[in-house]
């Protein structure tokens, strides 16, 4: 994630439920365009309908899938991450990938600082929930038996779980260096840091808390606080952290999951000392693949 220091040009990153609501898109069932074979996983192109645009995305299919996840965008103008959804169907989850709204084949309009606007403001943050959660109903009429999951980093740690509180076909969530604190929190912390990538050796973390609480905030928007949806949800969450990160205060994300994991909540995370807000590494996808096979297993023996 990068931030563009201009004035209204937000880039952020980033990247349940006893009270979740079912949400329903109009047109569920989605417009194929091209089916293909690679390493014996089928992929088929489809287009589906999200708040009244049309979204472009792919499917990938497996032979025998254990379970299916839906990959949530971070910042900036994302399109369908194929290599990713590949590395994961190759390992028997069935994946949707999309284009984000406004970028490449996807219709709709793309916030962010290319095009002076706030893609962290509610109505944003929450518009893009929506296009998830119809992927999410996407992916399962085709495998209505599968367990189904999101996975995201980063801005999707605010957008996961929003889908997830108003989605009950979400039974698992997995966040790579995804944010507990609010937007507005964000912004202050990574104000604070700047991009300097030796942050850490020359401030401590009260220092960083500190700024967190205190720092007034340059741009006045209504924030988002992931806490309250993470609050009303009863699925399993996995965070992925590396404790270098220089968009999110880890620690205090941390501080918060041990908080909700004292309610009773399924949270789990995994910190990794020597990486940075970069944890699209061997060793933490795999850890995340093995655990999406454990909870998928424990879903389907629940049911």
């Amino acid at each position: 994630m990068k931030f563009i220091n201009r004035l209204l040009l937000l880039t952020l990153f980033v990247t349940l439920t006893s009270c979740k609501k079912s949400v329903e898109p109009k047109n569920t069932t989605p417009t194929k365009e091209k089916t293909e074979l690679i390493d014996s996983i089928k992929t088929e192109n489809i287009t589906f309908e999200s708040e009244g645009v049309k979204l472009a995305g792919t499917i990938y299919s497996p032979n025998h899938p254990h379970s299916a996840v839906v990959i949530v965008h971070g910042s900036d103008q994302v399109p369908r991450m194929t290599k990713f959804a590949e590395l994961l169907a190759k390992n028997d989850i069935l994946v949707l990938t999309y284009d984000k709204r406004g970028v490449g084949k996807s219709g709709g309009v793309y916030a962010g600082p290319e095009v002076g606007t706030n893609n962290i403001s509610i109505e944003n943050l929450n518009l893009l929930a929506k296009d998830a959660s119809s992927a999410i109903n996407i992916i399962h009429n085709k495998e209505k038996d599968l367990p189904i999951g999101l996975i995201g980093a980063s801005q999707a740690g605010w957008i996961i779980p929003i889908v997830a509180n108003e989605n009950p076909l979400v039974e698992f969530m997995v966040l790579l260096s995804c944010p507990t604190i609010t937007t507005l929190e964000q912004l202050r912390f990574q104000f604070y840091t700047n991009g300097r990538t030796d942050f850490w050796d020359n401030h401590t973390e009260k220092d960083a808390r500190e700024h967190i609480k205190n720092d007034p905030d340059k741009y006045q928007f209504e924030a988002t606080d992931p806490k309250e949806s993470l609050r009303t949800l009863s699925i399993p969450g996995l965070w992925i952290f590396g404790e270098q990160d220089i968009q999110i205060p880890v620690k205090m994300c941390i501080e918060h999951l041990n908080a909700l994991k004292l309610e009773n909540k399924p949270f789990e995370y995994v910190l990794f000392p020597s990486l940075g807000h970069n944890t699209n590494r061997t060793e933490p996808i795999n850890i995340a693949i093995n655990w999406i096979k454990q909870k998928s297993l424990n879903i389907r023996n629940s049911k």
